[in-house]
């Protein structure tokens, strides 16, 4: 991209018509509930269904006083006469109901199409994002931006608000934030800007393959989308077309959003990118500071100017946007170290991106891999590494991979699963870690085989650093 974006009107969205449809909602969660009561309320004769055989008894009763047909205990059989299915993002495509649809040549997408397709006259645009890290700080960042310019913006998508409820209400603008699940289940949404922030092996348990989990992503650039892209990320490049703008930590070229010495800096969405350049604020503004997180910032950053937001807006949304928990917060300093909760670093190359923001690191890692190989996070980390201390289902892949690649980093094996054994985490930890060290909390892994969530993990994290900051 060497030119400033030019777009073409936007034609007015007709909304489609579900009165009359007999729909079947597959998943009673939250997306799946919120689809049910949206299509009751246009119509639709519908039932939702769930393998689960028991809900909350309140949101059971909200859904058949719609004239919602509950069905749980039973997720596999497809109801008879069903003519769409709109299925929960997390349905994998050989799930029984969602084969039986398809032999029977039924109709499945998900709540985030429902959505696009019950768009109607003035609706707001979507500015979306996704990616395998950073989605939600960014889609946050992205809000607050809006926000700052003074639009009515809501964030929705895999975070927030309903999707399919939103479209339904009066904004100015949505930002929204789309998993590789909910792209799947996509097929004619169109954003008006939308932008790839990386790409790293994820859910492939799910997807069956890096190749399909990446043409997922690439289904966020519908036609006539001002695509965006992380220039250091040549698959992220791959998805989009040559006209992209793109966001780099480097001195940007025309057709960039980026870094000059300390400024961020737009050489994109100017008149002349050639010759001119704006700048959207410091590195200061950016909160927490982390390479990976000004990248996000500048990928919020592109999307907003893309929908034609003035410069000094970019820098108060910056200033402004409060950062979500468990996403590189420090903690505490004990002894001169500090414990710092990435939690939600649940990949590895969420992790990579932690760690590359310290010098020295005891790492705490470990939890559900998901299929995902840690050879090359390790490589490419182990000088950063004074030691690591592992836990969680798949710890011996991680330590397996230390020895490959990090043979003189001293690992310590915490077997324990119960509700102490964070303690026992952070206590090794401090045991290793130095003055000017940091104790890092980056998994790399999923929380669920030992905490409820990546929060409780974070949260577990947390309260024993607390304990043990009272023993020193």
């Amino acid at each position: 991209m060497d030119a400033q974006v030019v777009t073409e009107p936007v034609p007015e969205a007709v909304p489609e018509d579900y009165a009359g449809r007999r729909v079947t909602v597959a998943g009673f969660g939250l997306s799946g509930r919120a689809a049910a009561r949206v299509l009751a309320r246009q119509g639709a004769d519908v039932t939702i269904v769930d393998a689960r055989d028991t809900a909350a008894p309140e949101d059971v009763a909200e859904l058949t006083g719609l004239g919602v047909t509950v069905r749980l205990g039973d997720g596999a059989t497809l109801p008879p006469g069903t003519g769409l299915v709109v299925t929960s993002p997390g349905w994998r495509p050989d799930a029984p109901l969602l084969v039986a649809a398809a032999q029977a040549g039924v109709e499945v997408y998900g709540e985030v199409e429902l959505a696009w397709r019950l768009r109607g006259p003035g609706a707001a645009p979507w500015l979306a994002l996704t990616g395998t890290n950073g989605k939600t700080t960014a889609v946050r960042m992205l809000t607050a931006i809006l926000t700052a310019a003074g639009h009515d913006a809501l964030a929705v998508g895999n975070v927030g608000t309903p999707i399919v409820e939103a479209v339904l209400e009066k904004h100015d603008v949505l930002a929204v934030e789309l998993s590789s699940y909910q792209l799947h289940w996509s097929s004619t949404v169109a954003p008006f800007a939308a932008a790839v922030l990386n790409l790293a092996p994820d859910h492939l348990d799910w997807h069956g393959s890096m190749r399909e989990y990446a043409a997922a992503k690439g289904k966020i650039f519908g036609p006539g989308t001002i695509a965006v892209v992380n220039a250091a990320d040549p698959v992220a490049v791959s998805l989009a077309g040559p006209d992209a703008a793109a966001f780099t930590l480097a001195v940007p070229a025309p057709g960039q959003v980026g870094v000059v010495e300390t400024v961020l800096c737009d050489r994109a969405f100017v008149p002349d990118p050639a010759a001119t350049a704006e700048e959207l604020g410091e590195l200061s503004d950016v909160r927490p500071y982390a390479p990976h997180n000004v990248a996000n910032a500048l990928a919020a950053a592109a999307l907003a100017r893309a929908f034609g937001v003035p410069p000094h807006a970019v820098r108060d949304g910056l200033r402004a946007f409060v950062p979500d928990p468990h996403r590189i917060a420090h903690v505490a300093t004990v002894g001169g170290v500090e414990y710092v909760d990435d939690s939600k670093a649940t990949n590895p190359h969420a992790a990579a991106s932690s760690l590359a923001a310290c010098e020295s690191a005891v790492w705490i890692a470990g939890g559900l891999l998901k299929g995902a190989d840690v050879d090359d996070l390790v490589a490419a980390v182990a000088g950063r590494l004074r030691a690591a201390v592992l836990i969680g289902t798949d710890r011996a892949q991680i330590a397996a991979a230390l020895a490959r690649h990090a043979p003189d980093v001293p690992v310590v094996d915490v077997s324990d699963t119960d509700t102490g054994a964070m303690d026992t985490v952070v206590r090794r930890a401090a045991e290793l870690a130095r003055p000017g060290d940091t104790v890092l909390l980056a998994p790399a892994g999923a929380s669920f085989d030992m905490f409820a969530s990546y929060g409780a993990r974070g949260d577990a994290f947390a309260a024993a650093v607390r304990r043990l900051a009272e023993t020193r």
